[in-house]
């Protein structure tokens, strides 16, 4: 796929490599990477995704040596490089290349590298989705307040027991039992016109697009409730759709043994996101 990737101060029309069997991030998993957007020019909620990756490699023991407004600049700069009317995805990433010892990660040789390639934005199609038996881990059990590649794994296998049972994603709770998220973003449900959706409680991402939706759906006079969801709850939800800055805003559209319509609330919520990110990320200008 076309891309551009910054490494220690240069620019790469294909990947470099970086890592050997040697390094502590091929061994151990010593790695994060936070996950943007470019859509035709808007790059939505840029620099909270820096941020977060910043944040994220802070949280994980690392130590950047890049800052959150720099990490911006280079990605504003591969979205001029690769034009106005590309979909790009935008990960910038931490690893960690030395350990101290077998197992101790050395936070000084934490390294920033910058992906930016070609990702057209999926269709509003709509997903089917199930209860799954992977959990979020606890806080105390895994590095749940990173976007730590090591938390994925997790979320690939929650997605294969889906597809075993015909749907395309699942839903995956807590360990305490109540819906975290789908494997591979935030879940916003609707139940007689109020919005609910899992209160953040350090056991999933509280994703960047997730927040914005919420606000633009507040703003827009809906009641909004972030509370403990359990399960079956959705088992009986009117609408169900997904957020998260892959796919942004997505409906359900069969959920278990239910099939569901996109309702109002998506509708809405889908056109406030996509007509803010018009009005406030704009990056490049409109081709023609």
């Amino acid at each position: 796929m076309a891309g551009v990737y910054w490494f220690e101060g240069k620019w790469y029309d294909e990947e470099p490599k970086v890592l050997g069997p040697m390094d502590h991030a091929f061994w151990l998993g010593s790695v994060i990477f936070d996950g943007a957007r470019a859509i035709k020019g808007l790059v939505p909620d840029l620099d909270r995704h820096c941020q977060r990756a910043v944040r994220s490699a802070r949280n994980m023991g690392m130590d950047p040596k890049i800052t959150a407004e720099e990490i911006e600049g280079l990605c504003r700069e591969a979205v001029r490089k690769m034009g106005a009317e590309a979909e790009l995805y935008i990960r910038p990433m931490f690893f960690i290349r030395k350990g101290l010892g077998a197992a101790f990660p050395d936070p000084s040789s934490t390294t920033f590298i910058l992906a930016v390639y070609d990702a057209p934005l999926p269709p509003p199609t709509g997903f089917s989705a199930c209860h799954v038996s992977q959990r979020r881990p606890a806080p105390n059990m895994a590095p749940t307040d990173a976007k730590a590649s090591a938390l994925y794994p997790n979320s690939s296998r929650a997605v294969a027991e889906a597809k075993e049972k015909g749907f395309d994603n699942a839903i995956l709770l807590d360990f305490e039992g109540n819906v975290a998220e789908f494997a591979t973003s935030n879940v916003i449900a609707v139940k007689n016109g109020v919005v609910f959706t899992p209160k953040p409680n350090n056991t999933f991402l509280a994703g960047i697009t997730r927040l914005r939706v919420l606000e633009l759906l507040r703003n827009a006079g809906y009641q909004v409730e972030e509370r403990s969801v359990k399960p079956e709850e959705l088992d009986d939800a009117d609408e169900i759709f997904s957020v998260g800055n892959f796919a942004k805003v997505t409906p359900c559209t069969r959920f278990g043994a239910r099939n569901l319509q996109p309702g109002p609330v998506y509708n809405a919520a889908r056109k406030a996101y996509f007509d803010w990110a018009e009005e406030n990320s704009r990056l490049l200008p409109k081709a023609g």
